[in-house]
């Protein structure tokens, strides 16, 4: 039986990957390990906790177990009991910007538990793990130089989020290439879909629009190279299991980026009469644009199957439908 264990998969993008997982047929099980954690104020009326939601359809798939991937005692064991072929390590803070951010918590999840798990799969006896994923981000890159990045341009994080990202891809290469370990590093971005529920911008856009209140523009020109999640989860399960992916970066992203406020207009062909405001940009947070995913193209000739408006559509008639509930 193949298996694929997936850290911080009870999460927003983690879910979707066990279903192209399993729907691909890839693994029979996915185990999704989990501490149950969320980086928002559930005690807001308006919190909607999604994760059991998540796996509709493929419950009988889906083994959970509680821990954190910080521990190494946890993943010890855990990969001691499953084996599994492949490891997508999610486990991390979900987005650049949360409440009380430090670097303590970003670096545990990112290099701690990164090397935890590499070291772990390599004292194992007569194990071979296929492949281990590491989950990166697109704020590796900090202030943009140009329109458009790709997987060889410089990187040079302005914050914590992508210093930490960053470091976890030095220890994803470091150790996997020492212990022998293939290895691929995604970098998405700006992501949004169904389910997500950690208040990212996306989010807060597509809520506020429904309550009819007023949305924050920070930066008119302020760009995202928007991702649909089922597209990146598609991409996460192609990168894996194509040979062409071992040991690579890459970007997984809707390879154009476009501003807060188009987002914004294509969201109001669904929600009419959006109120907004806009304000001067954050210049705590990097300039950014588009990602290019030529590579992935070239390399595993995989396209994103929903364009921009394509995403945006299913996912504002998901909030739709779910209000009429």
């Amino acid at each position: 039986m193949k298996t694929a264990l997936i850290t911080g998969g009870l999460g927003f993008v983690g879910s979707y990957i066990s279903k192209d997982l399993i729907n691909n047929k890839v693994v029979d099980k996915v185990i999704c390990l989990d501490n149950f954690a969320s980086y928002v104020d559930v005690t807001n009326p308006r919190y909607q906790d999604y994760r059991k939601f998540r796996f509709d359809g493929i419950m009988n798939k889906i083994i959970v177990e509680r821990g954190d991937a910080k521990f190494y005692g946890v993943v010890n064991s855990i990969i001691n009991k499953y084996k599994p072929n492949y490891i997508f390590h999610l486990a991390s803070l979900p987005l650049a910007k949360i409440d009380n951010l430090n670097v303590e918590e970003a670096f545990e999840s990112s290099v701690t538990a990164t090397s935890n798990i590499i070291e772990i799969c390599s004292s194992i006896k007569n194990y071979k793990l296929e492949r281990f994923i590491y989950t990166s981000s697109s704020m590796v890159y900090g202030n943009f130089q140009k329109n458009v990045v790709n997987e060889e341009t410089n990187c040079n994080p302005i914050e914590i989020y992508g210093t930490a990202k960053l470091s976890g891809e030095k220890a994803t290469q470091g150790l996997s290439n020492y212990y022998g370990i293939p290895w691929t590093i995604i970098r998405p971005s700006a992501v949004f879909g169904p389910t997500d529920m950690n208040n990212r911008v996306s989010q807060l856009i597509v809520d506020k629009a429904l309550r009819n209140e007023e949305i924050d523009i920070y930066g008119e020109e302020e760009k995202l190279d928007f991702t649909y999640v089922k597209n990146l989860s598609l991409g996460f399960v192609k990168t894996a299991t194509h040979k062409n992916g071992i040991n690579q970066i890459f970007n997984i992203t809707n390879g154009k980026a476009h501003t807060i406020l188009e987002f914004i207009k294509e969201v109001e062909k669904y929600i009419p009469e959006i109120k907004y405001k806009i304000h001067e940009r954050d210049k705590s947070r990097p300039v950014r644009g588009t990602l290019s995913n030529k590579k992935i193209k070239d390399h595993i000739n995989f396209k994103p199957p929903y364009t921009f408006e394509q995403g945006i559509k299913e996912y504002v008639e998901y909030k739709l439908n779910e209000k009429k509930l």
